[in-house]
């Protein structure tokens, strides 16, 4: 069995995947939000898509140098991981939200998000 994990590197990112769900899971259940922040620092209708993209990226940077296989690869994880957010004002300007989407953020401020008017 040593020599097939060896051989084929079956176990290759496991520590990677490990933190990379460990953090946001940690994240859940404590209650620590960068959306409150985001909240805090701008209009508030973006904040959660910001958010969580940010928060991906620094959980993508924690397992990367944790794990010695992606070590080397850990500022191209975040560099990959930031380019996506220039489609955000296409995205915002151009695709239209459907009615359907889920709904994900702080019971809170949810709630307050809910009754709010956002541009």
């Amino acid at each position: 069995m040593e020599e097939l994990i060896e051989e084929h590197s079956i176990l290759r990112g496991a520590t990677f995947g490990f933190i990379h769900t460990l953090i946001p899971l940690v994240g859940f259940y404590t209650g620590w939000s960068i959306n409150r922040f985001l909240k805090i620092i701008s209009n508030g209708a973006i904040a959660g898509i910001i958010g969580i993209v940010f928060a991906h990226i620094i959980a993508d940077f924690i397992a990367a140098l944790a794990d010695p296989d992606l070590q080397s690869a850990a500022f191209g994880i975040v560099i990959g991981g930031f380019l996506p957010l220039l489609a955000v004002p296409f995205l915002e300007k151009y695709v239209t939200k459907s009615k359907y989407h889920t709904v994900v953020g702080d019971h809170e401020d949810l709630k307050k998000d809910l009754k709010r008017k956002h541009r």
